[in-house]
């Protein structure tokens, strides 16, 4: 044994180091330090069944997904972990898009590079866990592995078997599962299969994927479908510590325009491309109260099958400034439900409201807009126009990017969904795409009626005459 003061000579220490980088080669988990929204990611798994880290290439969204998936099939939680556990042997399918893709990326992260059968162990399920007696093969794929069994510290096996995409729905079909990871986006009927994999189990599934295929079902369902068992998390390059400032930009410079969203920032690509090619900084803002001087206006796009959506709009005049301050949406709920919460940002505060609303006939505009009206809200007594009583849409969205590029529309940071709307409105073939655009259209309305935006009255002033809808019998709608 060494003295406490012995001094290592130079290849004492060599040694040392080369046997440090052994040990570290076979347990490469035990190095995994998570980035906040990896945390994030992982965290989210002790609540919701369902979820998807959203990002861009190389930012380590897939050995986020391998650290995951090792902790779960050996046990091996570390302390700082704080999402689901397992505390027993569990049973999961890992997939990618092919057989190939799937053994190179999928594979590569939990087992290591089979290439060479030395490097067993070199991904993120440690060596000394793995039953390489019980590694079956894949059939026709060199070193692609079907199945692998991994000791759990509880006592028992896991078993993992690696899917592809390619193989068809079939076989994602007749298993009972803990969980299954998907690593690249799947399609919808093979996520489906995959979700109902673990049911039974009352298990779970996670997804990994930079969203190159834009806004396809499965993405629609994350980002735009009210669920309180899905969570999605989106990682930038600004959240990959690894790289330096200069590395961020030379990886900027090197995608094309149309690629930068989703390589970059984990946002789908979006077609022929953005209608509101703008970054968030230079529109969003801190929270503020609104001086007295500043008008106010807020916006109804009136759904049902899609969200009911409100927003809440201060306008200084004197700069001709639009601020975004609130939102609300809310799918499937009729006025008397949706109203209260309305009426908190004021009741004094005018609504504008799109002319087809539910579109149920020619006067539905008018009927839903009385249906708000009986329950308190505001409503103006005209459909959402220009002043020139036209209430073109391509205007609107032309008005409201002229605003954002000259300084004259801005958004409180705090308004998340306003800003997911802004990032994913796009063109197909040139026409606006009309999905998930809510809010937008919400804001689109409060802008065309800004010249009926009021000030907040004195609040021991009484308010003069009435301020109702037209249709309703016997009122005036202000004096």
């Amino acid at each position: 044994m060494s003295h406490p003061l012995h001094k290592f000579s130079d290849l004492e220490l060599a040694a040392l180091e080369e046997q440090c980088q052994e040990v570290l080669k076979y347990n490469r988990i035990f190095a995994y330090e998570p980035y906040p929204k990896q945390l994030d990611f992982h965290t989210a798994g002790l609540n919701f069944p369902e979820r998807l880290l959203l990002a861009g290439n190389q930012l380590g969204k897939t050995y986020c997904g391998a650290g995951e998936v090792s902790y779960h099939l050996t046990g091996l939680y570390p302390d700082w972990w704080s999402g689901r556990r397992f505390d027993k042997p569990v049973k999961a399918w890992a997939g990618g898009v092919t057989n190939i893709t799937t053994r190179d990326t999928v594979q590569m992260h939990l087992l290591g590079d089979l290439r060479n059968r030395d490097l067993l162990g070199t991904g993120a399920i440690p060596r000394s866990h793995l039953d390489v007696s019980k590694i079956s093969w894949a059939r026709g794929i060199p070193d692609a592995v079907d199945t692998a069994f991994v000791r759990h510290v509880s006592g028992g096996e896991s078993v993992i078997q690696f899917k592809s995409y390619e193989q068809g729905r079939e076989k994602w079909q007749a298993a009972t599962l803990d969980f299954v990871w998907f690593d690249e986006e799947p399609p919808t009927e093979i996520y489906a299969e995959g979700k109902t994999r673990t049911n039974a189990t009352g298990g779970m599934v996670f997804l990994t994927f930079t969203p190159l295929e834009g806004i396809t079902e499965v993405v629609r369902q994350f980002l735009y479908d009210i669920n309180p068992y899905r969570n999605t998390t989106v990682m930038t390059i600004d959240d990959a510590l690894h790289y330096s400032a200069s590395e961020k930009q030379r990886i900027l410079a090197s995608y094309q325009p149309w690629e930068l969203e989703a390589r970059a920032f984990g946002r789908p690509i979006l077609g022929s491309g953005k209608i509101f090619p703008i970054a968030r900084d230079v529109i969003a803002c801190e929270p503020f109260t609104f001086p007295n001087h500043f008008a106010q206006i807020n916006g109804i796009d009136i759904g049902w099958d899609h969200p009911t959506a409100a927003v809440n709009l201060g306008y200084d005049r004197d700069s001709d400034i639009v601020y975004v301050a609130k939102t609300f949406r809310r799918k499937e709920s009729t006025p008397m439900q949706i109203a209260p919460s309305l009426l908190e940002w004021g009741a004094w505060i005018p609504w504008a409201w799109p002319h087809d609303a539910l579109q149920h006939d020619k006067n539905a505009g008018y009927q839903t807009s009385q249906l708000y009206s009986d329950h308190g809200l505001k409503m103006l007594p005209e459909r959402a126009t220009w002043p020139d009583g036209s209430n073109s849409v391509e205007a609107g969205v032309i008005d409201m990017l002229e605003r954002m590029q000259s300084g004259r529309l801005k958004v409180f940071n705090t308004c998340d969904d306003w800003f997911q709307e802004m990032d994913l409105f796009h063109r197909k073939n040139g026409q606006i795409v009309k999905i998930n655009d809510d809010l937008l259209s919400a804001t689109r309305y409060a802008i065309m009626m800004l010249r009926y935006a009021l000030t907040e009255p004195e609040k021991k002033r009484p308010i003069q005459g009435r301020f109702t809808h037209p249709r309703a019998r016997g009122t005036a709608w202000m004096s």
